[in-house]
Order: C-alpha cells, then structure tokens, then sequence
C-alpha cells in the first residue's frame, strides 16, 4: 500500500516548512481556518502547483519527477470547485477516469464501461448518467468528480472539500466510501466533527505551517479551537462511536451560549 511524505514542503508565501505523513490504508485530514493553505498543500501534492522548496513522495518516487499522466496513474483528485464545466455526459466524465491507464489511442472497453457504471451506482448518481455534468446540481457534480477518481483506480486520492455543496446524507456516504477503498486517502474538510468522525489522524495548518498533529481526540481540543480559529467550543463524545464532536458557543473564544448552528 502507499505512503505519501511531505518534508519542508514550501511554496511561495503560502505554505512554510510543511511535513506530513499519511501511513498505507490512512485517511488523513487538514483542517485549518480559510486561508490557512489546506488547498494550496493539495495542489502541490496532485501537480498543479510546484513546490518552491521541499519535496512529496509517494513510496519514495519524487512526486514532482512523474509526468502527468504516470501521477494520474497513482494519484486521483476531486476538487473544490466543482463548478467546472465539462461538455459531457456524467457517464463519460466518469468513464474518463480510465484514460491514465490507456493508450491515446485506444477506446473504451467492456471493462472501462462496467467500472463507470459501478462508480455511478457507487455515488447515487445512475439515473442521471445521460444528462449533462453542466446541467447538474453542485452536489451532483461533486458526486460524479467522486465517481470519476474512483474509476482512476489510484492508490492516493486527494479530495478538498469533497463534502462541499453535499446535504448531510450524501456527505456522510461520501466520506464513509472513501473509507471503504482501500486508498490511502488525504483530505481537507471544513466540518471538524465530520473530521473527527472519518479521519485517523488530523494535521491543523495555521498560515501555511503546520501548528499540530496527531488524532482526532488528541487534535480537537477547546484550547486549539479557542487559538487557531478564535472560537469558545466543547469538544464531547459522540454518544455511538465516541469520536470527538465539536459544539460551538456563540461569540468569540470566551462565550458561553451554545450555538444552534
């Protein structure tokens, strides 16, 4: 299985001096206040950005040495903005999850179109695999980007934000397949409790560094959520599964109203 390692991972005023390491089988998550560099970290790590300084690797191979499509090969993206337009089906975005394993050249096989379908019935999204990705909903395209990677058969797969534009049935069906894969997986989220419930390991970023690492429990605290997101919160058990859910109070840190949010 893969392992994934960041060391001194920089990149012009927005990341400083960053390591990282998410272990075979891991699902790990970055969290942070907006601005904090969760995205920029990504971009680096899947190829879109550059590294100034410092370097990632995938079981040793420099990620940034792989051309694009040996990375796509090994490492599938979802991205935050779901708002791209592609001029094609659902089922034909999903099935281009395949191409880093071909040949220009050649087409489709039985093969690619049973993954496809497999993907879409993965994600809910059968029944609209003949409309349009444009004419989709924000969830609905994020569920097909999902889709997508899966048929890349990776064995990284970054997701930012992958909950964006989700309702709450579809975010948690979307984080509990990830979990299911097999892949190891990095992730940025928003939703802490959602963090606490689905991810192994946290990495807080603060200003493009790292400020702190480790579980859930061990991460999600009221004095680190009082000092990187200036919030008052208690941090309780959830009363099933006993990962950390976070309840917020209205004001700054020092508030004392629980939030109905």
């Amino acid at each position: 299985m893969t392992e994934l390692r960041l060391r001194g991972l920089s990149y012009e005023d927005r990341l400083h001096d960053v390591d990282l390491t998410v272990r075979p089988g891991e699902t790990v998550g970055l969290i942070g206040p907006n601005g904090s560099g969760k995205t920029t970290l990504l971009r680096c790590v899947y190829g879109t950005l550059a590294p100034t300084a410092g370097h990632a690797t995938l079981d040793g191979d420099d990620l940034h040495t792989l051309g694009p499509k040996a990375r796509a090969r090994r490492v599938a993206t979802v991205p935050q903005d779901s708002a791209l337009e592609f001029d094609l089906t659902v089922r034909e975005l999903v099935t281009l999850g395949r191409s880093p394993h071909k040949r220009f050249w050649e087409g489709d096989t039985g093969a690619d179109r049973e993954r496809a379908e497999a993907a879409l019935a993965r994600v809910g999204l059968t029944d609209l695999a003949d409309r349009p990705y444009p004419t989709l909903s924000g969830g609905e395209r994020q569920r097909a980007l999902v889709a997508r990677a899966l048929v890349q058969d990776p064995a990284l797969l970054v997701l930012d934000e992958p909950t964006n534009h989700l309702d709450i049935r579809h975010q948690l069906d979307v984080l509990a397949l990830v979990r299911t894969l097999g892949t190891t997986n990095l992730l940025a989220l928003h939703d802490l409790s959602l963090a606490g419930a689905y991810c192994d390991r946290l990495y807080v970023l603060e200003r493009g560094r790292v400020v702190t690492g480790g579980t859930p429990a061990e991460v999600l605290t009221p004095a680190l959520l009082a000092a990187v997101y200036g919030v008052d919160a208690e941090v309780i058990p959830h009363p099933r599964t006993g990962s950390p859910t976070v309840v917020y109070l209205h004001g700054p840190a020092g508030g004392h109203e629980p939030s109905i949010m």
